[in-house]
Protein backbone atom coordinates (compact mmCIF):
# COMPACT_ATOMS: atom_id res chain seq x y z
CA UNK A 1 0.00 0.00 0.00
CA UNK A 2 1.34 3.45 -1.15
CA UNK A 3 0.36 6.57 0.43
CA UNK A 4 0.70 9.92 -1.23
CA UNK A 5 1.90 13.16 0.99
CA UNK A 6 0.68 16.38 -0.42
CA UNK A 7 3.54 18.90 0.06
CA UNK A 8 3.40 22.30 0.96
CA UNK A 9 5.73 24.42 -1.72
CA UNK A 10 9.37 25.03 -0.73
CA UNK A 11 10.42 28.70 -0.90
CA UNK A 12 12.22 27.60 -4.35
CA UNK A 13 8.27 26.27 -5.97
CA UNK A 14 7.12 29.62 -4.66
CA UNK A 15 9.84 31.66 -6.28
CA UNK A 16 8.93 29.55 -9.56
CA UNK A 17 5.31 30.18 -8.91
CA UNK A 18 5.36 33.84 -7.92
CA UNK A 19 8.08 34.82 -10.97
CA UNK A 20 8.74 38.56 -12.45
CA UNK A 21 10.96 37.90 -15.09
CA UNK A 22 12.50 40.90 -16.71
CA UNK A 23 14.91 40.93 -19.85
CA UNK A 24 16.84 44.28 -20.79
CA UNK A 25 18.33 44.70 -24.42
CA UNK A 26 20.44 47.66 -24.65
CA UNK A 27 21.25 49.05 -27.86
CA UNK A 28 21.29 52.07 -27.34
CA UNK A 29 24.72 54.96 -26.80
CA UNK A 30 22.82 58.01 -25.43
CA UNK A 31 22.18 57.03 -21.61
CA UNK A 32 24.13 54.88 -19.19
CA UNK A 33 21.37 52.85 -18.36
CA UNK A 34 21.86 50.42 -14.80
CA UNK A 35 20.22 46.94 -16.18
CA UNK A 36 19.57 45.75 -12.96
CA UNK A 37 17.99 48.83 -11.58
CA UNK A 38 15.55 48.98 -13.90
CA UNK A 39 14.92 45.47 -14.07
CA UNK A 40 13.89 46.07 -10.00
CA UNK A 41 11.89 49.43 -11.30
CA UNK A 42 9.70 46.95 -13.98
CA UNK A 43 9.06 44.26 -11.12
CA UNK A 44 8.23 46.86 -8.31
CA UNK A 45 5.82 48.66 -10.63
CA UNK A 46 4.12 45.04 -11.30
CA UNK A 47 4.42 43.85 -7.84
CA UNK A 48 2.41 47.28 -6.78
CA UNK A 49 0.18 46.61 -9.82
CA UNK A 50 -1.09 43.03 -8.28
CA UNK A 51 1.20 41.02 -10.69
CA UNK A 52 3.02 38.35 -9.68
CA UNK A 53 3.78 36.27 -13.19
CA UNK A 54 5.04 38.43 -15.76
CA UNK A 55 7.64 38.04 -18.73
CA UNK A 56 8.40 41.45 -19.59
CA UNK A 57 11.19 42.51 -22.13
CA UNK A 58 12.59 45.91 -22.17
CA UNK A 59 14.42 46.97 -25.43
CA UNK A 60 16.77 50.38 -24.99
CA UNK A 61 16.69 51.99 -28.59
CA UNK A 62 17.42 55.18 -29.93
CA UNK A 63 14.88 57.34 -32.19
CA UNK A 64 15.77 55.91 -35.54
CA UNK A 65 14.45 52.61 -34.16
CA UNK A 66 11.87 53.43 -32.39
CA UNK A 67 10.37 55.40 -35.33
CA UNK A 68 10.47 52.50 -37.62
CA UNK A 69 8.39 50.76 -34.98
CA UNK A 70 6.19 53.44 -34.75
CA UNK A 71 5.88 53.43 -38.35
CA UNK A 72 5.59 49.46 -38.99
CA UNK A 73 3.12 48.93 -36.12
CA UNK A 74 1.22 52.02 -35.43
CA UNK A 75 1.65 54.02 -38.99
CA UNK A 76 3.29 56.96 -37.02
CA UNK A 77 6.34 58.46 -38.83
CA UNK A 78 7.73 60.04 -36.08
CA UNK A 79 10.27 58.69 -32.94
CA UNK A 80 7.98 58.20 -29.94
CA UNK A 81 9.06 57.66 -26.17
CA UNK A 82 7.56 54.31 -25.61
CA UNK A 83 5.59 51.68 -27.43
CA UNK A 84 4.06 48.55 -25.38
CA UNK A 85 3.42 45.14 -26.57
CA UNK A 86 1.11 42.93 -25.67
CA UNK A 87 2.65 39.55 -26.18
CA UNK A 88 0.11 37.20 -23.92
CA UNK A 89 -3.80 36.95 -24.44
CA UNK A 90 -6.44 38.13 -22.85
CA UNK A 91 -7.31 35.38 -19.29
CA UNK A 92 -3.89 34.25 -19.49
CA UNK A 93 -2.43 33.70 -15.84
CA UNK A 94 1.35 35.57 -16.64
CA UNK A 95 1.46 38.83 -18.29
CA UNK A 96 3.62 38.78 -21.16
CA UNK A 97 5.03 41.77 -22.54
CA UNK A 98 7.49 43.84 -24.56
CA UNK A 99 8.29 48.01 -24.10
CA UNK A 100 10.61 49.57 -26.87
CA UNK A 101 12.01 53.03 -24.94
CA UNK A 102 13.93 55.58 -26.69
CA UNK A 103 16.80 56.69 -24.24
CA UNK A 104 17.55 59.25 -26.95
CA UNK A 105 14.05 60.69 -26.38
CA UNK A 106 14.69 60.19 -22.52
CA UNK A 107 18.40 62.10 -22.95
CA UNK A 108 16.67 65.04 -24.88
CA UNK A 109 13.25 66.36 -23.00
CA UNK A 110 15.39 65.48 -19.71
CA UNK A 111 17.96 68.06 -20.88
CA UNK A 112 15.22 70.00 -22.16
CA UNK A 113 13.35 70.30 -18.66
CA UNK A 114 16.79 70.38 -16.41
CA UNK A 115 15.65 66.85 -15.17
CA UNK A 116 17.80 63.77 -14.66
CA UNK A 117 17.67 61.48 -17.70
CA UNK A 118 17.45 58.10 -15.93
CA UNK A 119 14.19 59.22 -14.14
CA UNK A 120 12.76 60.36 -17.28
CA UNK A 121 13.64 57.07 -18.94
CA UNK A 122 11.75 55.45 -15.71
CA UNK A 123 8.51 57.79 -16.16
CA UNK A 124 8.66 56.10 -20.16
CA UNK A 125 8.93 52.62 -18.25
CA UNK A 126 6.14 53.31 -15.69
CA UNK A 127 4.03 54.81 -18.48
CA UNK A 128 4.46 51.29 -21.05
CA UNK A 129 3.98 49.02 -18.29
CA UNK A 130 0.67 50.54 -17.10
CA UNK A 131 -0.45 50.20 -21.22
CA UNK A 132 0.63 46.78 -20.43
CA UNK A 133 -1.56 46.26 -17.38
CA UNK A 134 -4.33 47.77 -18.82
CA UNK A 135 -4.54 51.23 -18.26
CA UNK A 136 -5.32 53.27 -21.73
CA UNK A 137 -4.98 57.41 -22.06
CA UNK A 138 -7.63 57.85 -24.89
CA UNK A 139 -10.06 59.73 -22.99
CA UNK A 140 -9.70 63.05 -20.51
CA UNK A 141 -10.47 59.84 -17.69
CA UNK A 142 -8.28 57.67 -18.90
CA UNK A 143 -5.85 59.54 -19.07
CA UNK A 144 -6.32 61.25 -15.88
CA UNK A 145 -6.41 57.83 -14.12
CA UNK A 146 -3.07 57.18 -15.86
CA UNK A 147 -1.25 60.20 -14.98
CA UNK A 148 -2.21 59.18 -11.02
CA UNK A 149 -1.13 56.00 -11.02
CA UNK A 150 2.20 57.29 -12.80
CA UNK A 151 2.57 59.59 -9.91
CA UNK A 152 1.90 57.35 -7.34
CA UNK A 153 4.95 54.41 -9.32
CA UNK A 154 7.07 57.35 -9.12
CA UNK A 155 6.52 58.52 -5.73
CA UNK A 156 6.44 54.99 -4.57
CA UNK A 157 9.85 54.01 -5.89
CA UNK A 158 11.71 57.58 -4.90
CA UNK A 159 11.76 59.23 -8.59
CA UNK A 160 9.36 61.92 -8.28
CA UNK A 161 11.88 63.95 -6.60
CA UNK A 162 14.13 63.71 -9.98
CA UNK A 163 11.47 66.19 -11.31
CA UNK A 164 8.74 67.40 -9.85
CA UNK A 165 5.78 66.14 -11.73
CA UNK A 166 3.70 68.84 -12.20
CA UNK A 167 0.96 67.52 -15.36
CA UNK A 168 1.22 65.18 -17.99
CA UNK A 169 -0.91 66.90 -20.55
CA UNK A 170 -2.84 65.75 -23.67
CA UNK A 171 -1.31 64.47 -26.62
CA UNK A 172 0.14 66.85 -28.27
CA UNK A 173 1.36 67.90 -32.52
CA UNK A 174 0.51 64.42 -34.27
CA UNK A 175 -0.39 62.46 -31.53
CA UNK A 176 2.80 62.65 -29.51
CA UNK A 177 2.05 62.82 -26.03
CA UNK A 178 3.81 66.23 -24.08
CA UNK A 179 4.91 66.45 -20.65
CA UNK A 180 5.34 69.27 -18.77
CA UNK A 181 7.21 69.59 -15.40
CA UNK A 182 8.61 72.09 -12.97
CA UNK A 183 12.34 72.79 -12.75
Amino acid sequence: MSTSASQEPGPSDRTRQAAIVVEISNTQGFLDVNADSLARLVEGILRDEGIEHAAISVALVDNATIRRINQKHLAHDWPTDVISFTLSAAGEPELAGELVVSTEMAAAKANEMSAEPTAELSLYVVHGLLHLCGYDDWTESDIHEMRARESTHLKRHGLISSFPLVELSRPGREGQEQATWSG
